[in-house]
């Protein structure tokens, strides 16, 4: 499970926002937490294809930190996050959304310098002017955060991430643009390419209904999809995530894994024993599944491919994992 905290000025709306994603009441001056399912009919459809006794979506926690960046606390609490979700005002009087997410990016760049300051300097003590991998990525953040870039655009090696990670920057993290519309809006030409637009006051209104009610409620305002499937689907795409599948009698069930990840490592999401002995894994992907009927028709047209540990999994592969201890 991935955490995504949210980050805006104030009167952002980054509140209401989080009541819209979670239908969780948010309460101000306090750090607010939900955990909700990622929405996938992927795995309805095959909990009653393969009759399923549980069904078991993916989830995702998102984090509203009270001060956002203007204060020790919240500053904190956003590093422990795997990515960020920077929501601007598109709403109520003379909106500026573009330099709502430029005053964001600084001050992240700043809290993001204090830090690197700090480590750099014990870094250097230790190293006692030997130069270490740890005083070069760190120098080369520095470097980046003095020209006000954030560190994700600093073309950073895969070696210097790594070394910097034990800090935690919060320009380095992964993030989503949430532009927070006015009913009806549409999303200003000034934002970035991969913004998301949401109506969240009028989604947060609904969030005490009955999900079903709710949902034709919000079709008859205009709301096409839902704010949390767009802003978990661009989540998924800034951490760089694809989903995979298990379905059986017992359960289906969908998992997170990095894209690019070996069926090993994908194994392993589902628990350590089976990455640990890891077999072989028979693999078909969702829509070739739906179309065989069930998997006990797919075995049978020959359709489920046996593959071994060096196999990439892709996005709505439906696993077995063979495995042994």
């Amino acid at each position: 499970m991935k955490d995504i905290g949210l980050v805006g000025l104030p009167f952002s709306g980054k509140s209401t926002l989080f009541t819209a994603l979670t239908r969780a009441g948010a309460k101000g001056g306090h750090a607010n937490q939900a955990v909700v399912p990622v929405p996938d009919p992927r795995v309805d459809v095959l909990a009653e294809m393969e009759r399923s006794r549980k069904r078991v979506h993916a989830q995702v926690r998102f984090v509203d930190v009270p001060g956002g960046t203007s204060s020790a606390q919240g500053i904190a609490q956003l590093r422990e996050v795997d990515a960020l979700c920077v929501v601007v005002r598109c709403f109520g009087p003379d909106p500026r959304p573009a330099a709502e997410l430029a005053e964001v990016t600084a001050d992240l760049i700043l809290a993001d310098a204090a830090v690197v300051e700090s480590a750099l300097a014990r870094a250097e003590k230790r190293s006692r002017g030997k130069p270490t991998s740890e005083v070069e990525a760190l120098r080369a953040a520095a470097r980046a955060l003095e020209a006000e870039t954030p560190l994700r655009n600093a073309g950073l090696s895969e070696e210097q991430r790594r070394e910097l990670r034990a800090i935690a920057p919060l320009s380095l993290k992964p993030w989503v643009v949430v532009a927070n519309l006015e009913e009806g809006a549409e999303l200003p030409p000034e934002l970035p390419e991969g913004t998301v637009g949401v109506w969240a006051e009028i989604e947060a209104e609904t969030a005490q209904m009955d999900p079903e009610e709710a949902r034709v409620l919000l079709e008859e305002f205009g709301v096409r999809e839902p704010g949390l499937d767009s802003v978990v689907r661009a989540g998924y795409r800034a951490l760089d995530l694809i989903t995979f599948l298990t379905t059986g009698e017992d359960e289906t069930r969908a998992w997170e894994v990095r894209r690019g990840a070996r069926a090993p490592e994908a194994a392993g999401v589902i628990h350590s024993d089976l990455e640990r002995g890891f077999i072989r894994a028979e693999v078909i992907g969702y829509e070739e599944l739906v179309a065989a009927g069930s998997m006990e028709a797919a075995r049978h047209k020959g359709l489920v491919r046996v593959e071994g540990k060096d196999y990439v999994v892709r996005e709505g592969d439906v696993l077995h994992v063979r495995f042994a201890i």
